[in-house]
């Protein structure tokens, strides 16, 4: 929904397709529950679904999800980002885990790290198992709020290329994105990543979080963080 959701569109409504060999009505209840709390979460109407019993295409116990949201914007309200210039501040959303992104890297890590997904997330407080299966946080209230207030010229969907490939399509030509490295607080398990891939750097220290000049209420009252500043020159630059 969040892909929409950069453009300024309010979710309308959501359908899904669950697909196995035999159904499991526990197990479809579940997913379900799952798919209704999702759409709670942003206001959007679960309108419907279609369910296909494949016998002998699936293994045992495992099945195929997919849906599809339709929003809506007035063509006037359509955020673009052809408006943006330097000085424009750049907030972001913090992560609230891995998502749905990169598990065939992550189970790389999780083989070369010798821990199983039952150990302690080192730094943390819940398991492997936990911290990596935490349900992708939806950000739609959060994001709509940020526009009601009025002010948001562009909003860019952070997934696979992070702020290098994936800012760069929402600003005109022209401007770029200065990111301030250290101005937000990095999530235990992305640490953990780091330092089994070899990345970090164990001498570093991270600065203390800047919060942004306002918070974002919703269920957990989540934080926004003041990321970096839109400069002269196209590309991402890191400071």
């Amino acid at each position: 929904m969040i892909s929409f959701v950069t453009s300024g569109a309010k979710p309308l409504f959501f359908l899904d397709y669950y697909a196995t060999s035999r159904l499991d009505v526990d197990l479809a209840e579940k997913v379900i529950k799952g798919i209704v709390g999702g759409c709670q979460q942003s206001d959007c109407t679960l309108l419907g679904g279609e369910t296909a019993e494949m016998p002998d295409f699936y293994a045992e116990g495992e099945y195929d999800l997919s849906g599809f949201a339709v929003g809506i914007v007035k063509k006037d309200s359509v955020i673009d980002g052809k408006n943006i210039v330097a000085g424009d501040v750049l907030i972001g959303l913090p992560s609230s885990g891995v998502h749905s992104n990169g598990f065939s890297l992550i189970r790389r890590v999780l083989a070369r790290s010798g821990l199983s997904l039952n150990d302690q997330l080192p730094g943390g407080s819940v398991t492997l198992g936990e911290a990596l299966m935490a349900p992708t946080a939806i950000y739609v209230k959060q994001v709509l709020d940020l526009i009601s207030k009025g002010g948001v010229k562009g909003i860019a969907r952070i997934t696979g290329g992070g702020f290098t490939d994936n800012m760069p399509r929402v600003f005109p030509k022209g401007p770029g994105a200065s990111i301030y490295k250290e101005s937000w607080e990095v999530p235990t398990l992305f640490i953990w990543i780091q330092e089994v891939m070899f990345v970090i750097n164990k001498d570093r220290q991270m600065d203390q979080a800047e919060e942004a000049s306002h918070k974002i209420l919703e269920e957990g009252q989540q934080k926004a963080y003041r990321i970096g500043e839109v400069v002269c020159g196209e590309g991402v630059r890191y400071c």
